[in-house]
């Protein structure tokens, strides 16, 4: 099981893949398992790796510090325990934020930067939410009613249309082994709370896109857009906040898209 130990957590990520490094960062209450229908698609263009974000998956202690800032911090430091000196970086949701903060502080390891439904914002509404699903879970209610609480915020309306899609996506959660726990997202809620989005440049340091859903609720396009303004912003249709699985082909493609077009030097 590979794991990097670090002074206050041992961080679990997963590498797979051939090709040069990509870095894929997940968000709130996810982990390296969440990029489940891209890795097919990417593993044959990329060395994919895809660490366990504190308070999630298999990286312990559930309950060491956390904030965007140190998830940037961790994410540095796998790159350096691999002994990889640049990797493309793909970031989803808060995945997206820690992308950000790694490009302002270690510019010189991102080839290349891909923000999935993801934008420099804090909005006191998607902190509501989070600490009102984290109620739920933390009552008596049954296990999947914070899940089908949270999916409508998640996922494209068609996919409402398909018959047992939200129950087979409730089913799935509950039986993934690594879940993020009760404890887990209570703690990782402090850096969703924390977070003070930085200002960024007038000019990007790092080559850079943004892959933003149509029906993303979460990180609505007015926001997203005036915040990435000056950045390629591609609008995903048909496509809600887990953008990765409402639209795995186009995201994938974007991917493959800004790394082909900034390869590393050197990279195989």
């Amino acid at each position: 099981m590979p794991e990097l130990s670090l002074p206050d957590v041992t961080l679990h990520y997963e590498v797979s893949g051939t090709g040069p490094p990509l870095l894929m960062i997940a968000g709130m209450v996810s982990d390296s398992a969440s990029w489940a229908p891209v890795i097919p698609l990417l593993e044959p263009h990329f060395t994919l790796i895809r660490p366990d974000n504190r308070t999630t998956g298999r990286t312990t202690p559930v309950d060491a510090p956390v904030s965007v800032s140190i998830y940037a911090q961790d994410c540095a430091a796998l790159l350096d325990h691999l002994d990889i000196p640049q990797a493309h970086v793909l970031g989803h949701s808060m995945g997206g934020m820690i992308a950000l903060e790694m490009m302002q502080s270690v510019p010189a390891k991102i080839a290349s930067l891909t923000l999935a439904a993801s934008a420099p914002i804090r909005l006191a509404r998607n902190l509501a939410l989070f600490n009102a699903l984290l109620a739920i879970r933390q009552s008596n209610a049954a296990p999947d009613t914070w899940l089908r609480a949270f999916f409508p915020w998640l996922f494209a309306p068609a996919v409402y249309d398909i018959p047992g899609a939200v129950d087979d996506a409730a089913s799935a959660s509950l039986a993934y082994a690594h879940a993020q726990t009760v404890q887990g997202m209570a703690h990782q809620l402090q850096a969703l709370d924390g977070y003070q989005p930085a200002h960024l440049p007038p000019e990007w340091p790092v080559p850079a896109q943004a892959l933003l859903a149509a029906d993303d609720m979460l990180i609505p396009l007015p926001l997203a857009r005036s915040a990435l303004s000056g950045l390629p912003i591609h609008i995903v249709p048909n496509a809600g906040h887990s953008i990765h699985w409402d639209a795995t082909d186009t995201v994938a493609d974007h991917v493959k898209t800004i790394a082909q077009t900034h390869p590393i030097k050197g990279a195989l």
